[in-house]
């Protein structure tokens, strides 16, 4: 062969093989960057869910307001972070008209809708009085939340939204009976006013007050239902101080029936206990089953206001017979302690009771706490609540956004636990300080540590294996993986978290491998 043929060759040989080479190197750097980019995303999903809940909790417990009836910071901050998102919710809700043909028994996809609104707007004012105190920053919550504000109150007086109970009692289900119905819509009229000045609704206000005063005083007991045959004493209650409240504001007199309305929660309207039932007959007054947690929070945290007297009583007989102490922490059972119930039971209203702790109980118990200015109580239970609730970066709460209804009541979790934060001690109560710092807190610190310790290590040892890897279709593999990622980040920028989430855990799966080099 011509050596001048012979070296054109050995030139295009070794061209080529440094092309192939090139092309590996290149091949390997965008595996590398792809197996780098999921354990730093990794990393990054260690601190998000993992290392920051530890901080921020460990931080807000060292927030003075949680022993005392100030507002703690963590309110602020949840509040502001629920506002914008609550709006959008609420219009397009209402918008939607969905409510209207949601089922009575869906009691999640009626009831909670309305009761979280109603749960932000009270912590509305709450946050707004504390701020006009000591402001906390430079917009108070009036103003940031103002749209959140309207809209909330739009969908607690949308007539969708009350088609269930509508359905239960027919057209005039806003003249009879439906008491804590008819008691949510005077109080988001009434927020409403006090927070942004609104007067439209002000004679709807009075005539419905007056009416609903009038029907309670006029019951043989003081007792009214919220649905054919099922009376709930606190709602009752909270109705009853709604119409209290309307009489301060609007400078009406309903102290006759308001003096008489403690008929409907004493002598044989409460258990041995001396605490009102769950449920009760409004036509004999007679209970329909004993007193429980998740009633008595809800009774506690509103008789200050009206009798604090009768209140200081009931909440001793609470502590009596439902405060406990259990698998390191404190908190309210759901029944009694000699009532021969078991500790482990669940319904839509209780929630889960684990070791006796009833959710519910426990989680308004914060609010009953601070009500009655029983610090000693509220710390412990502010501190557990805290730790459970999952803090994000981002300002809201991992667990409660869990157990919230996603479809017809997703902030509902962390509406309640805004509005137990921010209840204010009645002025009537001797305050009580005290209080520790649980067990479990500190349980569920070191697991948030755990936890984030745990997936960095794994990470790192899946990076150093993925390393020592061969890796099939290289190219096609790290494009697919750069698309999940981009799609991944779109998602979360648009408020799609949880699709976001999904894009992020099948693009950790890439790239994927066959053999250990040297082993093919």
């Amino acid at each position: 062969m011509d050596p001048k043929h012979k070296r054109r060759m050995a030139h295009s040989l070794e061209w080529h093989k440094q092309k192939e080479e090139n092309t590996m190197n290149t091949k390997s750097r965008l595996v590398h960057l792809c197996i780098i980019g999921n354990f730093a995303v990794a990393v990054a999903l260690a601190g998000w869910f993992a290392f920051y809940p530890a901080v921020r909790v460990a931080l807000d417990l060292r927030d003075p307001a949680l022993k005392g009836g100030d507002v703690p910071k963590a309110a602020f901050r949840l509040h502001q972070a629920l506002a914008p998102k609550l709006e959008r919710w609420a219009k397009a809700r209402v918008a939607s008209g969905r409510a209207a043909g949601l089922s009575t028994e869906n009691i999640s996809g009626t009831e909670w809708p309305v009761f979280g609104s109603i749960f932000y707007l009270w912590s509305t004012e709450a946050l707004q009085q504390a701020w006009e105190k000591s402001p906390t920053g430079p917009v108070p919550p009036k103003v940031y939340a103002r749209g959140a504000v309207d809209a909330l109150t739009a969908l607690v007086l949308d007539p969708s939204h009350g088609g269930w109970v509508r359905k239960h009692w027919g057209e005039r289900y806003l003249d009879r009976e439906n008491v804590w119905y008819r008691a949510m819509q005077l109080c988001a009229v009434m927020s409403q006013h006090n927070l942004t000045g609104e007067t439209k609704y002000l004679p709807l206000l009075r005539e419905r007050t007056d009416a609903l005063a009038a029907e309670i005083d006029a019951s043989p007991h003081g007792l009214l239902n919220d649905y054919p045959h099922e009376c709930y004493p606190g709602d009752v209650l909270a109705a009853i101080a709604c119409i209290r409240r309307v009489d301060l504001l609007l400078g009406t007199d309903h102290g006759a029936m308001l003096a008489r309305a403690q008929r409907g929660f004493t002598g044989h309207s409460a258990d041995a206990t001396g605490l009102p039932g769950y449920m009760a007959d409004t036509a004999s007054g007679e209970l329909l089953g004993p007193a429980r947690g998740c009633s008595n929070s809800y009774l506690c945290f509103v008789a200050p206001e009206l009798w604090p007297d009768l209140a200081g009583e009931w909440y001793g007989a609470y502590e009596r017979q439902f405060w406990q102490y259990r698998w390191g922490a404190w908190g309210f059972r759901e029944f009694a302690k000699d009532s021969g119930v078991g500790d482990w039971y669940a319904d839509v209203d209780a929630g889960p009771s684990i070791a006796g702790h009833g959710m519910a109980a426990c989680a308004f118990g914060l609010a009953a706490a601070r009500a009655n200015a029983r610090f000693d109580h509220a710390y412990p239970l502010a501190a557990e609540m805290l730790a459970m609730s999952w803090p994000l970066p981002n300002g809201r709460l991992g667990l409660p956004q869990l157990l919230s209804n996603a479809t017809d009541a997703p902030y509902l979790g962390e509406e309640g636990i805004l509005f137990n934060m921010t209840r204010p001690p009645a002025p009537s109560m001797t305050p009580k300080h005290g209080g520790a710092v649980p067990t479990m807190v500190y349980a569920l610190l070191a697991a948030y540590v755990l936890a984030g310790i745990l997936i960095v290590t794994a990470s790192a040892f899946a990076l150093r294996r993925a390393l020592r890897l061969h890796i099939p279709y290289p190219q096609t593999q790290v494009v697919l993986w750069m698309v999940l990622v981009v799609v991944g980040a779109l998602l979360f920028l648009l408020g799609q978290n949880s699709l976001g989430y999904l894009c992020l855990a099948v693009s950790m799966v890439l790239p994927r491998a066959t053999t250990l080099r040297g082993e093919e």
